[in-house]
């Protein structure tokens, strides 16, 4: 009986659905920036959730990792962690970065991910398999 109620917590929250964005983003999906504020992106950078809170993806130069727990519609992406490989595309890559981790609001729309915030701020991604 004692073994049932420790392993109860921890059952129950395996069941529990993921309320962060990964649970509504494309399973196994890889969303390619093709919009940051208005402007058609001019290098190629990539965003996906493949666990729980774990985000990843791919700057113009540098891959990178991040954690996300809010529930949806909320995100919040933090302790960004990115490789330190130079290229031509740094600026570009901050510019990315800030704004990912300038994001406030995400929505989800089959292969479209919409991330804004409060200040007007919008990033379009699209989800390739």
């Amino acid at each position: 009986m004692l073994r049932l109620f420790l392993t109860l917590p921890i059952l129950l929250t395996a069941c529990l659905k993921d309320e962060s964005v990964s649970g509504y983003a494309v399973p196994e999906a890889v969303y390619v920036l093709q919009d940051l504020d208005g402007v058609d992106a001019i290098a190629t950078a990539t965003l996906g959730f493949p666990t729980r809170g774990q985000v990843i993806g791919k700057g113009p130069c540098n891959g990178f990792c991040a954690t996300q727990t809010l529930p949806y519609p909320w995100i919040e992406i933090r302790d960004l962690v990115a490789t330190k490989r130079a290229c031509p595309d740094l600026a570009a890559e901050t510019c990315y970065f800030t704004a990912l981790q300038d994001m406030t609001l995400a929505e989800v729309l089959g292969p479209v991910l919409i991330l804004s915030n409060d200040d007007g701020r919008k990033m379009v991604f699209r989800a390739q398999n």
